[in-house]
């Protein structure tokens, strides 16, 4: 925990209370200059802690009550353990009570005999009763999953929840010790003839074979398919999402619906498609309010039909697997569809999933709450097709989703996970080289403390969901799992500080879930980053990101650095959907927008000349390897030039390489630029050729640019004969 220098003016009981939170009093900025945190913004943490500590008296009594809450507890709200290790706990019981422990393990069976060792705190007075401390040890040879271990004083039995994580999460037997490379897409930008203006599951079925067959591709890699709210207008980033435990229904391919052969108005449903697909062929933006609603009123019309007795049961077996996370979200949905997609404007009675009003509602409304319970299914059903088709093409891994790092504060995981998520505050990340006014993403953090409480079955619950169909995942922000930046309400980003999470339970239950998964972890580590995270992440097994344009010899040349010094235990790309594809990059379209946008620190022509000399030493490394041919002075062909950038990713040693789609068919313009909202269309730029003419999922299978490049890839994970 980085802390405050000796000489801070902070009040010593602030200090330790924050540092009693996992709340950061200090921390070095992306400059490696000390900062110590304003007790303003230790106050508002703390606040949104649920601790008061404005003033003397409120901090002395916050520590006393964690000293008595630490103390009341018989056990850990949950423990944490590795494979092949043994791992110590505390019990707290009457001073001098006898005490007997067992576990059941998640197979039923049971395991007692657990080992003492020694412990000579002092007991504790807790109103007059002593309580003391006992430590042990759970055993080493524990299998992986969730346990329950179980502590009997006399006639009185508390449990808690053991979390048993691998010690380093293997590869999946299909991949090995193989390389792989997969192509990564904005799905909604990606459409077929056949899709309803935007991408959608079929499509993404279709990119994976053909990439797949064709080209011996070994994932996908897709933008959060997470929900949004179902009402206009639609949030278009997928970073932003109303929920991250379901998916959005705008990515199903209604006629792929069983149900929809038994229609009987099949037409009208078609002639829907078509005009909307129309429209899409006019336009230079994704119109996702147009979509939905289009596809809304068709998937209205199927779930009226009455399902075969086989997909019946496999309904219900959907809704017993979810349960009542499942039920949240479809009331929160039919809710939204009445009041709007903002819980804090609902009536008062009916801003918390448990209040009575809720429970009236979905008594009143049984078919509105049901028709979004129903349409989870089909996405659950067409994500199982689109993975079982990629890898029966040949994929190692299939199907890799993006987690996003947060929710809206509006949306429905807000209102359902109120209880675990931090409110008064929202999470960002500190000015950095990139962004030097910070960030603030407008969402809610996980409680680290609430967690711990629920054992961290939300946290569960999610990694198992996203993973659910995949053969890989991708978590944006992954140092969140270890600290997140927070930033009081109303306060700008540079006002904010870093709170800690149990980095050892988060990213065990990541193993754990990817393990069973039979997938792969990459962990989007860019920005400011401790140095230990890295390693801890590769000595779990997880992968990271590297990022062509931002590996510099930063303690050597300051040049680029050399492909073999490239971490190995990475997924490798030229570029990022923050960044415009690779042509558009070379042609400078990134420093050109953000100063029409106004988001530059220094002169528009400062900006360009550091980029062009960027450029220029990136040339000069491809010549050297000779990946180039020519001199710095002469014309550069920029087709050649993508090719050996996308070469070069070759000569790294790193596990994974990806080719954006946009680069493999010539795009030029960006997905997202950072810092705007409505100023760019963000997360709205159907995919198009290098003249930013629309191009279809067809006219990719057959365009000879994007082909080259899949076979630069393909040659570039061949292991050398």
């Amino acid at each position: 925990m980085p802390v405050a220098s000796e000489d801070t003016d902070l009040p010593a009981s602030l200090i330790e209370l924050a540092h009693r939170y996992g709340v950061a009093t200090g921390y070095a900025d992306w400059t490696g200059r000390p900062v110590t945190v304003p007790a303003s913004t230790l106050i508002s943490v703390l606040d949104a802690l649920g601790v008061p500590a404005a003033v003397e008296d409120d901090r002395s009594a916050a520590i006393a009550a964690h000293d008595r809450a630490h103390w009341s507890r018989a056990l850990p709200p949950a423990i944490v353990g590795r494979t092949g290790a043994t791992t110590s706990f505390w019990v707290h019981v009457t001073h001098n009570d006898p005490v007997r422990l067992w576990m059941r393990l998640e197979d039923g069976s049971v395991r007692t005999g657990l080992r003492q060792l020694e412990n000579n705190r002092p007991p504790y007075d807790l109103d007059g009763r002593l309580v003391g401390e006992a430590s042990f040890e759970l055993p080493a040879d524990l299998p992986i999953g969730y346990h329950r271990l179980h502590l009997q004083v006399g006639s009185s039995d508390t449990g808690t929840t053991v979390i048993v994580a691998p010690a380093s999460l293997e590869p999946p037997a299909r991949l090995g010790s193989r390389r792989a490379w997969g192509l990564s897409t904005q799905l909604y930008s990606v459409r077929s003839r056949n899709s309803w203006g935007v991408g959608d599951l079929t499509d993404l079925t279709d990119l994976a074979v053909w990439s797949a067959a064709a080209h011996g591709a070994g994932f996908v890699l897709v933008n959060p398919l997470h929900a949004a709210a179902p009402v206009a207008p639609m949030e278009p980033s997928p970073y932003l999402p109303t929920s991250r435990r379901f998916v959005n229904p705008m990515y199903l391919r209604v006629e792929a619906v069983p149900e929809f052969a038994y229609v009987r108005h099949r037409g009208r449903i078609r002639k829907a498609q078509a005009q909307v697909q129309g429209r899409a062929d006019r336009s230079d933006q994704i119109d996702r309010d147009r979509v939905w609603k289009a596809k809304r009123e068709a998937l209205q019309s199927i779930y009226l039909v009455k399902p075969s007795a086989g997909r019946a049961i496999a309904y219900q077996a959907f809704l017993d697997r979810q349960g009542r996370s499942l039920d949240d979200f479809a009331t929160w949905c039919a809710l939204a569809e009445r009041h709007g997609g903002n819980w804090h404007s609902w009536p008062e009675d009916l801003r918390h999933p448990r209040s009575a009003a809720v429970a009236r509602f979905v008594d009143e409304h049984p078919s509105a709450v049901d028709f979004h319970r129903w349409l989870q299914w089909l996405v659950d059903d067409q994500l199982t097709a689109a993975q079982a088709d990629a890898v029966q093409a040949g994929m190692e891994l299939g199907i890799m989703h993006d987690l996003a790092v947060g929710v809206d504060p509006d949306g429905a995981d807000a209102w359902a996970l109120q209880e675990v998520l931090a409110l008064g505050v929202t999470a960002g990340a500190p000015p950095d080289e990139f962004n030097q006014l910070g960030q603030d993403w407008s969402q809610p953090p996980w409680r680290p403390d609430r967690l711990a409480e629920a054992a961290y079955e939300p946290f569960r619950a999610l990694v198992g969901a996203v993973l659910r169909h995949a053969g890989g995942v991708r978590i944006d922000h992954i140092i969140g799992l270890f600290r997140l930046w927070w930033i009081p309400e109303d306060a700008p980003p540079t006002a904010g500080t870093y709170v800690r999470y149990d980095h050892e339970a988060m990213i065990g239950i990541v193993a754990l879930e990817a393990h069973r998964a039979g997938a792969v972890v990459v962990g989007e580590d860019l920005g400011t980053v401790e140095p230990w995270v890295r390693d801890y992440l590769r000595d779990r097994g997880l992968m990271g990101t590297s990022i062509l344009w931002f590996e510099m010899d930063r303690e050597g040349t300051g040049g680029p650095l050399p492909a073999e010094r490239w971490r190995e235990s990475c997924l490798s790309a030229a570029t990022t959907h923050d960044l415009p594809p690779t042509r558009g990059y070379l042609a400078g379209e990134h420093v050109r927008l953000r100063d029409a946008l106004g988001l530059l620190t220094r002169p528009a022509d400062e900006e360009l000349a550091g980029d062009r000399a960027q450029q220029r030493a990136w040339m000069s490394e491809l010549r050297r390897v000779g990946l180039l041919g020519g001199d710095d002075d002469g014309e550069l062909d920029v087709d050649e030039v993508v090719l050996a950038l996308h070469r070069y990713l070759g000569r790294t040693p790193s596990r994974l390489l990806s080719l954006s789609l946009a680069d493999a068919v010539g795009e030029v313009r960006t997905q997202n630029q950072p810092g705007t909202v409505d100023e760019y269309p963000n997360w709205r730029v159907p995919l198009g050729d290098p003249q930013g003419r629309q191009m279809l999922l067809e006219q990719v299978f057959t365009d000879p640019r994007a082909a080259a490049l899949c076979e630069v890839m393909r040659a570039g994970v061949k292991p050398p004969v």
